[in-house]
This record gives C-alpha cells, structure tokens and sequence, in this order.
C-alpha cells in the first residue's frame, strides 16, 4: 500500500477566530483560510468594516463576521451559534483574542487585574467550552489557544499577563486530557515580541526595540504574523493529529539561553 503522507491542508473546514480585526487574529484567519478552511471572525466590533471578510472571500472561501467581545459570555454563545447555523459544523477554535496593561506590580489595581483575567484567561475558558460542546458532538476538533513566552518568563511592568497566560498552558493541558475522548486536540502557541498594532507603541522606542533584539537571542530580530499563522495552521492540520496539550514556543531562541 502507498505510504500515507503528512496533510497540511484545511479544505472544507469551518474554523472560528477570535480578535481577528487585526493583527495575529486577522493574519491566522487568513492563513487558515489560504490553507482551505472558511472563517468566522469574531470581532469586538462587527460595524467596523476592515475588509478582511473581502480578503478571505477573494481566496475563495466564506467569511462570517460576528459580533464577538470574548469578555461577555452571552456574545460568545451567539458566535458559536451563529456559526454552527452558517455552516454546520465548526472544525477549528483559535483563542486569539486577549491583551493586558502595563504596571508595576505594587501599582496595579484591582480593575486592570480583572480586566487581565477576563480577557485572556476566562474568555478562552469560556469559549473553548462553548465551541468543545459542538465539536464533542462532531466528535473532532483542534482548539489552539495563544498564549504568550511571558507565560514562561517573568516580564517586568506585565505580570498580570504573565501569569494568565501561564494559566493559558495550564488550561490547554487540562482542556487536552478531558477532550482526547472526542478526538479533541487543544494545543496553544507562545509568540515573542510581534510586529503587530498591539505592539507597534513599545517597539518604537530604540532602547526598548534593541533590548528586545538583544533578548531573542538565536535569531535577533522581530518576529511576523505570519509566523505564527503558520504554527497555528500546522496544528489545525490532519499533520498534526498526535499532538495535544502542547503549547509551542515561536520565540526565536528568547526561552532557550
């Protein structure tokens, strides 16, 4: 019999994104739909028109816009809903959406720590439940959750981030463990510094962009979006099946030294 290859490809599969109006989020929906899959974004804001439903349908795939605040849980259950009443399945979760502040930690107060949890830590609980619901009945899917190398390494002015997206690594192994029944996989990606808007601000500072440089210490220069994208698409691929519980550093060597 021929030898069974490695798939990378996504054709036919219907994968939700979250904060997918820019940035990360907008690059992984649309290496997710290069790669064959139609999309659901959800976005914080559905009215502002970015054209990013244009760009994934000139691929040729169908693009969903949703109203989707990752904060609120009742948007979150119209999302899921809405996309299982568009297309009829959902195949693939990406919990992108997510963000934090910037305090020392004897400053920071009790708004922007919650606000920190919610966004990063519950939202991807809460999602992810309500997308595994649909997918344990399916019995597939691929759950991949971003995480953060600052879920691995303590960064000064930002260890409320820190410490949810360590959590962020802990949920996916506990999320992989139960769901493996399902033929569920829940894995996360752990980016560097990335030039995106998010973190245009920071990086334009020359001492700060420099010491960033300096720290992502084997390939010494700013990673892409795309760059991501790709981990992400590799595990929502078939190529990918036997991995679960894992979160992937894309870090350019910052972690290894």
């Amino acid at each position: 019999m021929p030898e069974s290859f490695p798939r990378f490809e996504l054709t036919n599969q219907i994968a939700l994104v979250t904060g997918a109006g820019r940035g990360l989020g907008r690059a992984i929906a649309l290496a997710l739909a290069n790669a064959g899959a139609d999309i659901a974004l959800g976005l914080y804001d559905v009215k502002r028109d970015s054209g990013l439903a244009a760009e994934i349908e000139s691929l040729g795939r169908r693009a969903l816009p949703l109203q989707m605040d990752v904060t609120r849980l009742d948007q979150i259950s119209q999302a899921v809903h809405l996309t299982l009443a568009t297309f009829g399945r959902l195949d693939i979760l990406v919990n992108n959406a997510g963000g934090g502040f910037n305090n020392l930690i004897e400053n920071v107060p009790e708004h922007e720590f919650d606000e920190t949890i919610n966004r990063n830590l519950k939202s991807t609980f809460f999602t992810s439940q309500a997308a595994g619901k649909a997918m344990m009945q399916q019995n597939y899917g691929r759950i991949i959750n971003l995480s953060s190398q600052a879920g691995f390494v303590a960064l000064p002015t930002e260890s409320v981030y820190c410490i949810t997206k360590a959590g962020v690594n802990q949920l996916t192994r506990c999320f992989a463990v139960e769901w493996g029944k399902y033929n569920i996989t829940v894995n996360a990606v752990a980016p560097t510094f990335i030039r995106t808007p998010g973190t245009e601000p920071a990086l334009s500072d020359p001492a700060f962009r420099a010491d960033v440089i300096e720290r992502i210490a084997a390939l010494h220069r700013i990673g892409e979006p795309m760059e991501v994208a790709g981990a992400v698409v590799f595990l929502a691929s078939p190529a990918a099946s036997m991995i679960t519980g894992e979160t992937l550093l894309i870090d350019g060597g910052w972690t290894a030294r």
